[in-house]
């Protein structure tokens, strides 16, 4: 059995073969198509196609069964080396291709790879033959612009995957299948959570108010922890002077990202894309005395980005977003100090959430970065220093760190094993120098304090997103926007359920009563649509002993209990976070 990084190489080289395979297959039943890209992904392969008549869904299983003969007559995979004129007579009717070429540096090599008839541009890596492709299946088709671009022509993606084994790819299908129940989109509107709408623009969330509920539960979570451990909690503006942005940056590095300028009073203003020159503000605020380092600012602060339409995903890509912000500013014997305590913040948080499975990525200098190198060195090893003191098992992203300095990321797993990355800890040489960030030290000179940007559950939205596909919506009790259900039987137990729900809301149990004119089957159907952590059947039985018939909605049947013995079942549910 191959060892981990084994087995991604190998499922790299599967999946790229496989969408040789296919773009073979389809040039063949469509022969005006022309060839834009195939790449394996992290979890499958896709290849773009410009076609004149669409590729449907439908047309998948036909694909699939020639893909299977191609694979059947094992044909190598074979690597060729061309000069740049071969190359372009060779694809003279591949407008696609001619452009990619064209756009390979001169002095570069252009290197094909072939199976049978079918030629393709490559760098590879494939398996020996497709012989040695295991197990694959295509999963859909859909609209692609060509290179991201929407000012380029759209093309047609078809997905698929491929693995080692039959028994691995049917689990991976089983968990989309199980992704697909879990879509936050889907849950979100029959939950009844948040919407999206065209009037406002994409991108762009209302919550609802069971989706605020659970989103101002998890900022008060947020926010008492922070106090807790020394962070002061700041409010900013939405927008800034362009002087502002000019001087971090953003409008020399980011300026694709940030919405256009508004004019007021002669001077452009900018939506915030980002909390940092802010905070900075904050810090210049007063004379900074190495006695008050480290500063730790934080906020749940909202900015804006412009993500193109093609990338905007319901929580998990917007455009209006809110991060959980904090910047430290700290002196070089602080630093690992800082850096520790934020990982310790950050378990806290996630273990708390329900996350307690990730991979954490220490990212190093990019090819293009500013500051001296014996900073980029101090600040590398100080990460490095924190995760192997901590024995946090980690992995090396080799030039991954920021322009202005090396990162920790954290990718957190959740409950059906898919990754996503939540937490980041960045350092910062570049605000620090571009805004004359100064401290005094003991010896009576100033000197130039670090920074450290974190975002420890990332932004509100996306977090929000992959909790709700975590937990299937079904939240635990601490977060279940309703955590119980009070369930009448008749007309004439409704009184008495809505003295027991103002106990229980007394008790700051989150309830509500049942109290339409359905059958107490079909409320309790619709309690357990609606995920609520309990429900509380009321009859002529429990109103005469002052009682409720609890069920989970599990199904589990709890008996009749005592109010007082449902208070505290649940408010120790809600205290430990179970």
């Amino acid at each position: 059995m191959p060892d981990e990084q084994d087995l991604i190489e190998l499922r790299k080289r599967i999946r790229h073969s496989s969408a040789h395979v296919m773009a073979d297959v389809v040039t063949k039943m469509f022969p005006d198509a022309k060839l834009g890209i195939g790449p394996p992904t992290e979890d499958g392969f896709y290849y773009d196609f410009m076609v004149g008549k669409p590729i449907s869904d439908q047309d998948l299983a036909r694909i699939e069964k020639q893909m299977r003969k191609t694979i059947q007559r094992n044909l190598p995979f074979e690597f060729h080396e061309y000069q740049r004129d071969d190359a372009l007579t060779m694809n003279s009717n591949e407008p696609l291709k001619l452009e990619i070429i064209n756009e390979i540096p001169t002095e570069e090599p252009i290197t094909t790879y072939k199976h049978g008839n079918f030629e393709d541009l490559c760098a590879g890596p494939h398996v020996e033959s497709t012989g040695k492709i295991p197990a694959f299946k295509l999963l859909n088709v859909a609209g692609a612009y060509w290179r991201g671009d929407e000012n380029q022509p759209m093309l047609q993606r078809i997905y698929g995957t491929a693995f080692e084994s039959q028994e691995a790819l049917e689990t991976h299908l089983n968990n989309l299948e199980e992704a697909k129940k879990r879509d936050h989109r889907l849950l979100g509107r029959d939950l009844d959570l948040f919407s999206i709408h065209e009037e406002t623009g994409p991108g762009l969330i209302i919550w609802h108010p069971k989706g605020s509920r659970i989103r101002g539960i998890v900022e008060d979570f947020w926010r008492d922890e922070h106090r807790k451990r020394g962070y002061d909690l700041i409010y900013t503006p939405h927008i800034g002077r362009s002087t502002l942005w000019e001087t971090s940056g953003h409008l020399g590095f980011y300026k694709e990202n940030m919405y256009a300028a508004m004019e007021m009073d002669g001077q452009e203003y900018y939506l915030k894309p980002m909390n940092c020159p802010f905070h900075i503000m904050y810090y210049q605020n007063d004379i900074r005395s190495y006695r008050d380092l480290p500063m730790r600012i934080g906020e749940l602060g909202s900015v804006y980005r412009y993500e193109r339409g093609g990338v905007v995903q319901g929580l998990l890509r917007v455009r209006g977003m809110t991060q959980d912000d904090a910047h430290i500013f700290c002196r070089p014997d602080q630093v690992e100090d800082e850096v520790n305590s934020v990982l310790d913040l950050t378990f806290f948080l996630l273990q708390s959430f329900g996350f307690s499975q990730y991979d954490v990525m220490l990212s190093t200098k990019p090819d293009k970065a500013v500051g001296e190198d014996t900073r980029w060195e101090f600040a590398t090893e100080s990460l490095r220093n924190t995760l192997v003191n901590r024995g946090i098992k980690y992995g090396i992203d080799e030039g991954g760190g920021a322009f202005y300095g090396p990162k920790i990321d954290i990718h957190i797993q959740d409950a059906i094993g898919r990754q996503w990355q939540i937490t980041t800890v960045q350092f910062d040489f570049n605000l620090p120098e571009r805004f004359g960030l100064k401290y005094i030290g003991d010896d009576g000179q100033e000197h130039q304090p670090y920074m450290v940007h974190r975002a420890l559950l990332g932004t509100m939205e996306r977090f929000m997103g992959v909790l709700i596909e975590h937990y299937a919506g079904a939240f635990p009790v601490w977060l279940a926007p309703v955590q119980a259900e009070l369930i009448p039987i008749a007309e004439r137990h409704v009184s008495y359920a809505k003295e027991i729900e103002t106990t229980l809301l007394n008790a700051n149990i989150r309830s509500h009563t049942s109290d339409n004119n359905d059958r107490m089957n079909a409320k309790i159907r619709y309690a357990q649509l609606q995920k609520i952590p309990y429900m509380l059947v009321i009859g002529d039985r429990e109103q005469e002993s002052n009682t409720v018939s609890a069920r989970l909605r599990s199904g589990e049947d709890l008996g009749t209990l005592a109010i007082n013995e449902l208070i505290e079942r649940i408010s120790n549910e809600i205290t430990t976070k179970s």
